[in-house]
């Protein structure tokens, strides 16, 4: 069966969209990119549509590739203490003379939508309420939606990522999944593979996972995108796979579009937090 992401993420929106009707007052989202990152322009693109579907207002601030760090934290503190900005994102791949966790941790905990600072990965790890990684909080709720419960499941996580792998593992673990989680440096990586319930994978290689690492009526999740000259398509071979599996989330439409629907419901939620 396919985890359908897109469906999930229009009645996300739309869930999202009725409750922003009856605001008053509209959150605000502010993306910063600094530099033209092809793929960076596609992806606000995409966020910049979501908030003007549900009703959020947007603001885009694009600094040039030669940006410098501090300019770029005075921007930060500014949005931090501006009321009417719910929402705070630095589009990332920063250039490489920006410090990336520099600029993160900089931006406030109740505005960092993307759910990447050390804080808010701090209380995802000990089990408090705060705002998640849009990736793997887009997984657990497309699970979630299906009904699928991955309490006493084994969850094998292959990659290590702080956008994805890591907080990935923290989410499973707190809903009672026995995680292994699986990198470069895994040895007879199959052995692993096979013996997941849940098999989730980030690693951003076309095609990489095949139908004999991956037992029998496996739920398969596949985060990784990647262009190929045939198209778009993740890390697990999916003609091969799709017939072997009981779930398993296509590329495109599967978990890319819950990241999004996320990251909408972040921005509510740093809306009410900020305004208790």
């Amino acid at each position: 069966m396919i985890l359908d992401g897109k469906k999930i993420k229009n009645q996300i929106l739309d869930e999202l969209k009725d409750e922003v009707n009856n605001l008053t007052i509209k959150p605000k989202l502010v993306v910063i990119q600094v530099g033209n990152n092809e793929a960076s322009n596609v992806y606000i693109k995409q966020k910049n549509n979501m908030c003007n579907y549900i009703g959020y207002n947007f603001e885009h601030f694009k600094l040039d590739e030669d940006t410098n760090i501090d300019n770029l934290l005075e921007l930060i503190y500014k949005l931090n203490n501006d009321d009417s900005v719910n929402g705070i994102l630095v589009q990332l791949p920063l250039p490489k003379h920006i410090d990336s966790n520099k600029i993160i941790n900089a931006i406030s905990p109740v505005k960092d939508v993307d759910g990447l600072t050390d804080t808010n990965i701090g209380m995802l790890c000990h089990k408090k309420d705060s705002l998640y990684s849009c990736t793997p909080y887009g997984v657990m709720e497309l699970l979630d939606r299906y009904d699928i419960d991955v309490s006493e499941k084994n969850v094998v996580i292959v990659g290590r990522s702080d956008l994805v792998g890591k907080p990935m593992s923290m989410m499973m673990l707190n809903k009672d999944a026995t995680v292994t989680i699986c990198h470069s440096k895994t040895n007879n990586l199959t052995e692993f593979t096979k013996k997941a319930d849940i098999l989730i994978v980030a690693i951003g290689k076309p095609n990489f996972i095949t139908t004999d690492m991956i037992r029998e009526d496996a739920i398969v999740i596949d985060v990784g995108i990647s262009r190929t000259e045939l198209g778009l398509c993740g890390d697990v071979d999916f003609d091969s796979v799709k017939d072997k599996v009981k779930y398993i989330t296509p590329v495109p439409g599967g978990v890319g579009p819950m990241t999004v629907a996320m990251l909408g419901k972040n921005i509510l939620k740093a809306y009410k937090l900020q305004n208790k």
